[in-house]
């Protein structure tokens, strides 16, 4: 006789029954996330409102008399865009913890589907995977290269 699979198979939703258990932990535990959320939205509008204050005082190009003085002022433009692309990057991961808030599947990891430990959502706050999943991740990352 053949040993039956424990996991029972639907034809409901494509999720499995462990996110879904997770899901309703999640949502009964969701005050354990206040915190985070608070300072996700905190962080979500000092970047809005840093980008709204450079566009108000966005300045035309400037014409330097001297050349060295314009490379300069390039190398200072160059390197602003790249910081407010890294915010808008920011800015977009920030939205999406938020909405897995919404959805009851902040917290737990999208490669392993077990909890991410409080401790690290407290410091990495837009984190999707756990530490093991992020290590092993980075590890296949160095191996492509």
């Amino acid at each position: 006789m053949k040993a039956r699979s424990p996991v029972r198979r639907t034809s409901g939703p494509s999720v499995k029954p462990s996110v879904r258990k997770r899901r309703a932990q999640s949502s009964a535990g969701a005050g354990k996330y206040s915190s985070i959320r608070k300072e996700l939205q905190k962080q979500r509008a000092a970047i809005l409102e840093e980008a709204g204050e450079g566009l108000s005082k966005r300045d035309g190009q400037e014409a330097f008399p001297d050349v060295s003085d314009q490379a300069s002022a390039e190398v200072d433009q160059n390197f602003t865009m790249r910081i407010k692309e890294r915010e808008q990057k920011l800015l977009k991961k920030i939205d999406e913890a938020l909405d897995r808030m919404k959805k009851s599947t902040y917290g737990i990891c999208e490669r392993c589907e077990e909890e991410i430990p409080y401790q690290r959502l407290k410091a990495r706050p837009v984190t999707t995977l756990c530490i093991a999943c992020k290590t092993l991740q980075e590890q296949e990352e160095r191996t492509r290269r």
